[in-house]
């Protein structure tokens, strides 16, 4: 990683910081404080935070289905102070690898059709368009969906 900061998985002590994150970084969609509290002892979720001198930075949410080869990257953001530092791919990596090292052989996502930033990312990072979510989020907005193969662990 960088200097600045470092990925590794959240625990109940991030929950103010996870949701202060998650109202800045999304008009709509958000996940609860139950919802988190859930996930992060959850044995098919990951939880991943960028922590740096300022705390939580960014975030990643990834969810797990066994019996499938397919991880899925729920939500991935980025603190506004903590933009232009590489922080959104660092995260993406680390997610990757998070479900490589679970055995998955592919990632999926959702995207808002309207976030160019993060669709950029994303097939910078090798994902491929596979299709369209129709009114996806609860605003109304469409989403692209992406998927990834992750090749060997």
């Amino acid at each position: 990683m960088t200097d600045s900061f470092h990925i590794a998985r959240a625990t109940p002590a991030d929950l103010d910081a996870l949701l202060a994150l998650e109202q800045t970084a999304f008009d709509t969609d958000h996940l609860s404080r139950r919802q988190y509290r859930h996930h992060l002892g959850n044995p098919h979720a990951a939880v991943l935070v960028a922590r740096g001198a300022a705390g939580v930075l960014g975030k990643a949410v990834l969810f797990f289905n066994e019996g499938h080869d397919i991880a899925r990257l729920y939500s991935i953001a980025v603190g506004e102070a903590a933009r232009g530092m590489g922080l959104g791919a660092a995260l993406l990596a680390a997610a990757e690898h998070e479900a490589r090292r679970r055995g998955r052989r592919r990632m999926r996502l959702e995207v808002a059709q309207k976030n160019a930033s993060a669709i950029r990312l994303y097939e910078r990072s090798g994902f491929r368009r596979i299709g369209e979510r129709r009114r996806y989020y609860e605003n109304g907005e469409h989403a692209w969906r992406y998927e990834k193969a992750l090749g060997g662990g």
